[in-house]
């Protein structure tokens, strides 16, 4: 609040006498001071709420509030006594970010074939996963209830994150398994 706006608050004697160079003139200069660093960051509160703006240290706050901190890795051994920071999503920061920006219409999706595919693309950064839906089982005959996720080779490091996301976006009454495979190029 500037020093004119803050004048106009005070009683019509102290207006009138809140001259350059008196103590109320320096007592204002002051107080716009002060309320200069809180005015910024309510000027730019709208930032902190939208996941590609956001500070890098509120972006797993934004993370809990969509429910995508279920897929921050554990600290390396174990959870330490007094330790409550987990390490963040191992495929790092940017795809953390989108995935809070898609939470909404991934959570559309849940429990389908595409919002599983959509999820995992997103959170790995990396396109080229099928799902194979009709998989044979003994017998030739396709196993009910199961699906077949293949994943690009490249994303192999990052197989304990597949897995959480496929465990929390199928159906709870689904089986899968994971095939990691080179992509298939693309016709075209």
């Amino acid at each position: 609040m500037k020093q004119n706006a803050i004048r106009h608050l005070l009683p019509g004697i102290f207006q009138r006498t809140a001259v350059e160079g008196n103590p109320l003139s320096a007592i204002l200069d002051l107080m716009e001071a002060l309320h200069a660093p809180s005015e910024e960051k309510l000027r730019t509160l709208d930032a902190n709420f939208d996941p590609h703006r956001a500070p890098d240290a509120f972006v797993p706050f934004l993370a809990h509030w969509v429910d995508m901190d279920r897929l921050f890795e554990e600290p390396r051994g174990g959870a330490r006594q007094g330790q409550s920071t987990p390490r963040l999503l191992p495929t790092g920061l940017g795809c953390l970010r989108e995935l809070i920006a898609a939470a909404a219409y991934l959570s559309q999706w849940r429990g389908t074939s595409k919002g599983l595919l959509l999820f995992l693309e997103t959170a790995t950064g990396v396109g080229g996963f099928e799902i194979e839906e009709r998989v044979p089982g003994p017998g030739g005959k396709p196993r009910p209830f199961h699906f077949l996720l293949r994943a690009p080779r490249e994303l192999l490091p990052y197989r304990a994150l597949i897995e959480r996301i496929a465990e929390s976006e199928k159906p709870a009454y689904v089986t899968y398994e994971i095939e990691f495979v080179d992509k298939v190029p693309s016709q075209g």
